[in-house]
């Protein structure tokens, strides 16, 4: 079932302005889709082979033959509120099995929540997230959009991105619409809710609202299908119900594992600092897979490259899969030289060949550690203080003692500071 538009160029983005395509470099989307025989069967339970659900029960299979009915591409939604600056391996597990429907031929659309972002997503939230400026909100979405790019297919036939603020800046009246297709007591099964209420933590107004919002993106947009984690599912089947207020069709949903973060135990989560950042540089892609737990290994190789583990042993295995992820997102080459790095720091314990050099002021004959930490690995200076003191810095291979925080400059010069066990950096003077 190829199916494809005939629009040309560029993917659209908001306001109808072509968004900037990103040059070709690896991508984390996962390998080709196999041909299928054209039976709609055999293409639903390829595409819901590795999702936790796919709701309600027939409803993918009945729109992809709806689709091959009305000889077009289904709509394929996925929205993406841009809280943070940079999305992580958690997101690519979606984005991924969007990039899935996009080799079928089925059109993506990519909804950055540059609007429900002001709101914040309840979604297995104890407390009221915090607010970010118009600013903060600017620059994540761009950064998103950039980095989602890297898995998704850029092809204009099969993407088409949005930003719900398109939208979502209604009039009142329109607003009062909205609100009048849901009830509070439909709200208040969603387990989050329940919860904080039990507990006497407050609920505001803007997040009772957000499921509303949400929901209203998949009427703005037509979808035929949306994609969401498991935490999601609230806010999915609510919009299917809005859609129907609206007198359009009910979409059908298809709901993804949460990835565990390096930790093991909680889902992917730059606020848990846990993630792999999509965008990290490749040594670190490398060295946080490394240090994954062995019993998360299985999700990420089923998640994010599509097929079982090995059988290897664990070591094995983990480094197979540390490089097949920088090779996806940095290419070959970067990987390779992300392993290499890895052995010499971590096997033969040594310091890796091309580290940075940063500069340092000299004042009153010392150098003040956290500045430099701060300039070297952004770090804040407080945290840089708390490094060193807990023992996790090291100057030349010596660790240093807690107060440490100036050393004098002839120390300083050309020395290797190594701070925990990836991070590396020679100081020179400026």
């Amino acid at each position: 079932m190829a199916l494809a538009l005939a629009a040309q160029g560029a993917p659209a983005g908001r306001g109808g302005q072509r968004v900037k395509v990103l040059p070709a470099r690896g991508s984390l989307a996962l390998a080709p889709v196999p041909e299928l025989a054209d039976a709609v069967t055999e293409q639903a339970a390829h595409l819901s082979r590795n999702a936790v659900a796919s709701l309600p029960a027939g409803a993918l299979e009945a729109k992809l033959r709806l689709g091959v009915q009305q000889r077009r591409p289904l709509r394929i939604k996925l929205g993406i509120d841009p809280t943070a600056p940079d999305i992580h391996l958690g997101h690519a597990v979606v984005l991924g099995k969007l990039r899935e429907f996009q080799d079928l031929g089925h059109r993506v659309v990519l909804i950055i929540g540059d609007y429900t972002a002001r709101v914040g997503d309840p979604s297995g939230r104890s407390v009221l997230r915090p607010v970010l400026t118009q600013a903060e909100i600017e620059d994540n979405a761009r950064t998103y959009q950039e980095q989602a790019l890297s898995i998704l297919s850029q092809d204009a036939r099969h993407l088409e991105i949005r930003h719900n603020g398109e939208w979502l800046d209604m009039p009142l009246s329109d607003l009062l619409g909205l609100a009048r297709t849901t009830t509070v007591a439909q709200l208040l099964e969603r387990d989050d809710f329940a919860r904080r209420l039990a507990a006497g933590r407050p609920v505001s107004m803007l997040e009772m609202l957000y499921p509303l919002l949400q929901g209203y993106d998949s009427v703005a947009v037509q979808a035929d299908l949306e994609l969401g984690g498991t935490d999601q599912t609230f806010n999915l089947l609510l919009a299917r119900e809005i859609q129907r207020a609206y007198g359009q069709p009910e979409q059908a949903l298809l709901t993804m594992p949460l990835l565990v973060g390096t930790d093991g135990h909680q889902k992917m989560s730059k606020s848990l600092g846990n993630q792999i950042g999509v965008n990290d540089a490749a040594q670190e892609i490398y060295g946080k897979t490394m240090a994954i737990p062995d019993e998360a290994m299985s999700d990420y190789y089923r998640l994010l490259l599509g097929h079982d583990a090995p059988a290897q042993p664990p070591r094995d295995a983990k480094r197979a899969l540390a490089h097949a992820l920088v090779a996806r997102l940095r290419g070959p080459e970067a990987a390779a030289a992300a392993q290499q790095g890895f052995d010499t720091v971590f096997v033969d314990h040594g310091v890796p060949l091309d580290i940075p050099e940063v500069p340092y002021r000299c004042e009153r004959d010392l150098v003040h550690l956290p500045a430099v930490m701060a300039e070297a690995f952004g770090l804040s200076r407080s945290q840089a203080r708390r490094l060193i003191d807990q023992g996790g810095v090291s100057l030349a291979d010596t660790p240093l003692g807690a107060g440490e925080h100036d050393i004098g400059c002839a120390r300083a010069q050309g020395a290797v500071l190594r701070v925990g066990r990836r991070r590396f950096c020679r100081l020179v003077a400026s």
